[in-house]
């Protein structure tokens, strides 16, 4: 059955509703043909209408008699060989790179990468696209300022097991906005959060014969159509959530994946962008006469982004998420593919810049991920303004400091100052690095000090896959343990790496559960596991450590001391150091102390922002009685010790630090 294409100037991307009906726009080269798809309530074929090809490959056709929420897909044809690069085959129904909303979940199956003289129709395999009615009134509201604290969070194990969400709302994100969520962001002094993906994404190819499913998203296929699992009623409950957290005084972001597509490589299933054009959407190289997807995501295909419509697709949905939705940012996975081409990385590669000048994106919170695991694929540092950065080397050494490796002492002094020796130039500050401890990929914060090892066996790639060099360490025994000085031990680590996170420079970021002891059993690559793994259980939560972050954060936004948007160079100022950093005796550190290799207590002595601050750190498993550094006419009483269940008095100008601890002292006004 068909229906005549009306003639008509071409059409803007996507489906479009007019006065009279929907007018359609796809981008392609390569094709040859191209019809648009409509489906009747039943999932049944209606119509197949051919679109015309106009100026700049945008084929274009006006259906009259339909309206928002009809049901579409696309369909190519045109040279087929996936040798080099051409996959057209009609009977693959192609879900629109443009559509805002699909009527259900991605799913597998080997039909979906038939070859052609084998292939079947995949309509009844493949979700269809909803025509979306004109655009509401813009919720955008710009917001620059600094983060105070960056939540990440992935929705469908966040509300799984939450008390206060219940039914349906279960795993979705209308659960994100009971009462009881936003009021425990509140009381942690979130002021971001940061949705991993929610565009609709598709299993990894090995992961249905394993009865696993993917859980965390970074498997996209669409770019502006949310994934109906995580928000079945579609994007109004992306808006409701967005306008109640603004009121919460709380910024949405979006992790978003423009770096790959499940469509994976070249036996991969023939969706979307692959079936309309293979060769704009995705980068190839030449290799013996063909034309191969180049993997430098890691996943088997990578996106093309130094060509223009891939860059249009995705300037394109970052604007429509921040107009339509008000989303306030972006952190933008495996980020070093949005700046490369065949030559390798820029950090001024068009698309980059697009991003950094576009009208509205360049007043958002734009969060690079600046690695890849392609060559040369790691950037940290290298982004530029206004982008801010996740930065693995701050994690690392703080990881490294408290697992107690050598010569650790000095490496810690710079990341708490700011990693000057990553971000320090083009007028970068230390607010470019985003400081974490814990990410969803890699150990939860509680694993990280209760496994030597990764234990990944549920993941069925007999325990292969995730990273080796956690720089974890397990306090006496691997995994869960009733002993209670092993318990205890744990839960002191947890919070001395909490303290060190709060009084560090730069922007802070908390995954989601680590504010209660989340634990994924030592699973550091959980992203198939959507079961008690990574759902977060809060009826076990550790309360007491949720208050002790409260009041971390509560201690950082009350002193701007360790808020400064400025580098510690130990430099004087106004008569005083900005940063002197003394050994337990108070004297300031010399030469030979940095380079003692088990150097294991650091003061940090902060003149800062009007302030005055001394923090202790002591990563040694025995109190350790330190000095004041002695200077006129200064007091102190502790503001917090990380080590539960201690109390600590400042007598004679000393005081003792307990085992594996951090202290903060502010000055008083009193005489010493």
């Amino acid at each position: 059955m068909s229906r005549d294409n009306k003639p008509a100037s071409p059409a803007p991307l996507g489906a479009t509703v007019t006065d009279t009906g929907v007018a359609f726009g796809v981008y392609s080269e390569t094709a040859e043909k191209i019809w648009v798809c409509l489906f009747d309530s039943q999932d049944e074929e209606t119509d197949r209408i051919e679109l015309t090809r106009g100026e700049a490959n945008r084929w274009s056709g006006h259906v009259e008699g339909i309206g928002e929420n009809a049901s579409y897909g696309l369909r190519a044809d045109g040279r087929y060989d996936p040798a080099q690069g051409y996959y057209f085959d009609p009977n693959k129904l192609l879900v629109d790179p443009y559509a805002r909303r699909i009527d259900r979940t991605f799913v597998r199956s080997p039909k979906l990468r038939l070859t052609r003289d084998e292939s079947v129709d995949t309509a009844p395999l493949v979700p269809k696209a909803l025509v979306q009615g004109p655009v509401r009134e813009q919720l955008w509201e710009p917001d620059t300022s600094r983060p105070h604290l960056i939540y990440e969070l992935n929705v469908r194990p966040f509300t799984m097991r939450h008390p206060s969400v219940q039914g349906p709302l279960r795993g979705t994100l209308a659960g994100m906005t009971t009462g009881y969520v936003v009021e425990h962001l509140k009381h942690l002094g979130v002021d971001v959060v940061e949705l991993m993906p929610i565009a609709g994404w598709i299993d990894d190819g090995h992961l249905p014969s394993l009865g696993l499913t993917n859980v965390w998203g970074y498997n996209p296929i669409t770019y502006f159509a949310t994934d109906p699992r995580i928000i079945p009623r579609g994007p109004q409950s992306l808006r409701h959530m967005v306008e109640t957290y603004r009121d919460a005084g709380i910024r949405v972001v979006l992790d978003v994946v423009y770096n790959h597509t499940g469509e994976g490589d070249s036996q991969g299933p023939v969706i979307s962008m692959k079936g309309l054009d293979a060769l704009t959407y995705y980068r190839h190289v030449e290799v013996d006469g063909a034309m191969e997807l180049v993997n430098d995501a890691g996943t088997g295909n990578t996106l093309r982004c130094d060509h223009p419509a891939v860059q249009d697709l995705v300037i394109d949905s970052l604007r429509y998420w921040v107009t339509e939705f008000g989303i306030a940012g972006f952190r933008f996975d495996l980020a070093t593919v949005l700046g490369r081409s065949l030559d390798g990385f820029s950090r001024d590669a068009e698309l980059l810049e697009r991003i950094r000048t576009d009208d509205i994106l360049k007043d958002c919170l734009l969060i690079a991920e600046p690695w890849d695991p392609g060559p040369g694929g790691y950037h940290v540092g290298q982004f530029g303004e206004p982008f801010i950065e996740w930065n693995d080397q701050y994690r690392d050494t703080v990881r490294r400091f408290w697992r107690g490796e050598d010569h650790m002492i000095g490496a810690l002094a710079g990341k708490i100052a700011g990693s000057a020796d990553q971000f320090n130039h083009d007028g970068r500050k230390p607010s470019a690095s985003v400081n974490f401890l814990a990410a969803h990929d890699g150990f939860t914060l509680a694993d990280l000090v209760a496994y030597e090892n990764k234990h990944n066996d549920a993941n069925g790639e007999g325990n292969r896959d995730g990273h080796d060099a956690n720089y974890s360490w397990n306090n006496g025994a691997e995994g869960e343990t009733d002993d209670t000085a092993i318990t205890t031990a744990r839960r002191n680590d947890i919070r001395a790496l909490l303290a060190t996170l709060f009084v560090s420079h730069g922007s802070l970021m908390l995954t989601a559960g680590d504010e209660f002891g989340r634990t994924q059993g030592g699973n550091n690559n959980a992203y198939a596991q959507d079961n008690e793994i990574t759902w977060l259980d809060w009826e076990n939560a550790d309360g007491d450590l949720v208050n002790f972050v409260a009041s971390l954060s509560d201690m950082r936004r009350n002193h701007p001391a360790f808020r400064s948007d400025k580098f510690l160079t130990g430099e004087k100022s106004d008569g005083f150091k900005d940063v002197m950093w003394v050994r337990p005796d108070g004297a300031e550190m010399t030469k030979e102390d940095w380079n003692r290799p088990d150097s294991g207590v650091l003061g940090m002595f902060l003149h800062e922002a009007g302030e005055v601050l001394l923090v202790w750190f002591n990563r040694l498993r025995e109190a350790v009685e330190v000095a004041l550094p002695p200077e006129q006419g200064l007091n102190f009483e502790v503001a917090l010790v990380s080590a539960i269940d201690v109390e600590i008095v400042v007598k004679n100008a000393s005081l003792t630090l307990p085992p594996r601890s951090v202290v903060i002292l502010a000055h008083t006004n009193g005489k010493s």
